[in-house]
């Protein structure tokens, strides 16, 4: 009986082990890319991203675009800025104004401080990247 206990126990820990190490659900409708990227905070381009509560959105990388957001000088995140909610299509791009970000398909807004949707509908939230600073450089990756 001990055996079998042992077995379980050990069973239970490597199902409930991540394949990634973000936590990330998986989605179906965006796509896994590798890639990275430095932004030099010296450059007149990223200037917003000195200053907290400033995001800076690129959409050379990533499924349709990445949003960088500024909490404070110290913590940034990285978000996809493709809807997540449905699969990816020329109208799947979203823009940025302010903190929320919006789907030109269906509408769908999000907050990308967060990454919570906060108008339609989805199971999903945005995608988010890794990212760091290291002096004045900003490496965001997958």
């Amino acid at each position: 009986m001990l055996r079998i206990l042992k077995i379980f126990m050990i069973s239970c820990l490597f199902l409930s082990c991540s394949a990634t190490d973000d936590g990330y659900q998986n989605n179906p409708n965006l796509a896994n890319l590798n890639f990275r990227f430095q932004l030099n905070l010296n450059l007149p381009e990223y200037n917003n991203l000195q200053f907290p509560g400033n995001s800076f959105a690129t959409y050379t990388y990533g499924v349709k675009g990445i949003v960088i957001y500024n909490f404070n000088n110290s913590e940034y995140v990285a978000w996809e800025l493709s809807d997540p909610n449905h699969p990816a299509s020329d109208c799947s791009a979203m823009t940025v104004n302010g903190i929320i970000a919006t789907c030109a398909c269906e509408g769908n807004e999000y907050n990308i401080v967060t990454g919570e949707i906060t108008k339609g509908e989805g199971q999903y939230t945005l995608k988010p990247y890794r990212i760091r600073r290291s002096g004045n450089i900003i490496e965001v990756s997958n």
